[in-house]
């Protein structure tokens, strides 16, 4: 039965009103910042409230279009030409990224006898962008629903631990900003997290973390297309796989609003306005995601799924590092 639109409000507000403290809690302890702490308000509503489903279209709508508009507004910080050298400087080490994770998705996958579909989901997730790239695999390979969540649990239990392990592991090696950008933004699997992890370090890196997860999102393309003709020649039927339907729209939007800042056709005081409303938005996001988090799911996805997805982000993250220390872009 589906739920009357106007519940779509309540999610929204209570995940708005979980960023409001958030953000006040980030500024008092700015090293950890407004959308980490409204990640973990959001869990903790989520665990101790048993809330009402009225709430769940909200919350669903806040962690994914609202945090698609935030990524746009984000967009007029940035200069076109960033976008444009960034985006070819990151291109190797997210090449490198994904060779490891098909790589090691493939090899750990065989050894921990896990399902062909299950090992390309968790590693096209680790690879690309989380959810979002499960979500297309999962069209193009036509995997089942119980291999869908085990994924996405795997995939978004790493997020979580990605956003509280990077920025001290990135202070801890001695990482630049662009440096520490690069490699959230090429080894975290999901926007969402990237985007906090990265302004959890600094603005900067948070910036360049954007920029880069945002030119990885866009191999979801080729990859999902790699897949669907893969597995429609082992099926040997047909894939309803739909690249308008599993291309990253909000990408074009954010280089639209780079554009729009690069030619100065807005007031800069108007665009740092949009910025910080867009960084806000992010913490509201932030908070759904949050409240979307089942940890006893967590436990329970399976330990075969849980060792797989982490041999596969390890191997992002070290092959990421690697690139890094070789290109000396620390």
């Amino acid at each position: 039965m589906n739920e009357p639109k106007n519940t779509v409000w309540k999610g929204i507000i209570l995940s708005f009103g979980i960023a409001v403290i958030g953000c006040l809690l980030g500024y008092q302890v700015p090293v950890v910042g407004g959308a980490v702490f409204s990640i973990v308000l959001g869990i903790l509503v989520a665990s101790l409230w048993r809330r009402p489903v009225g709430f769940n279209a909200g919350i669903h709508f806040t962690s994914r279009n609202i945090l698609r508009l935030a990524v746009i507004l984000l967009g007029l910080e940035m200069s076109i030409s960033s976008v444009l050298a960034v985006g070819k400087q990151s291109l190797w080490v997210i090449l490198t990224t994904l060779s490891a994770a098909f790589l090691a998705a493939f090899a750990a996958g065989r050894m921990l006898k896990v399902k062909r579909t299950l090992r390309v989901l968790i590693g096209v997730g680790t690879a690309i962008c989380g959810g979002s790239a499960i979500a297309a695999a999962s069209s193009a390979i036509q995997a089942d629903d119980q291999d869908i969540s085990y994924s996405i649990s795997t995939i978004f239990l790493f997020n979580i631990v990605a956003v509280f392990l990077f920025p001290p592991l990135g202070y801890l090696l001695g990482l630049s900003d662009a440096g520490f950008g690069m490699w959230a933004g090429t080894a975290i699997n999901d926007t969402s997290s990237v985007v906090a992890a990265g302004f959890a370090f600094s603005d900067t890196a948070g910036n360049f973390a954007t920029v880069v997860k945002l030119t990885r999102s866009l191999m979801i393309v080729p990859v999902t297309l790699i897949l669907a003709i893969v597995s429609a020649r082992m099926q040997k039927g047909k894939s309803s796989f739909s690249v308008v339907k599993v291309f990253p729209w909000f990408v074009i939007g954010f280089l639209a609003a780079a554009v729009i800042r690069s030619a100065g056709w807005i007031p800069l005081d108007l665009a740092h306005a949009f910025v910080w409303t867009g960084k806000f938005l992010i913490m509201a996001a932030m908070a759904a995601v949050g409240l979307n988090t089942n940890l006893q799911k967590f436990i329970t996805a399976g330990p075969r799924a849980l060792v797989l997805g982490g041999v596969t982000w390890l191997s992002v993250m070290l092959s990421s590092l690697a690139v890094q220390m070789v290109s000396r872009l620390w």
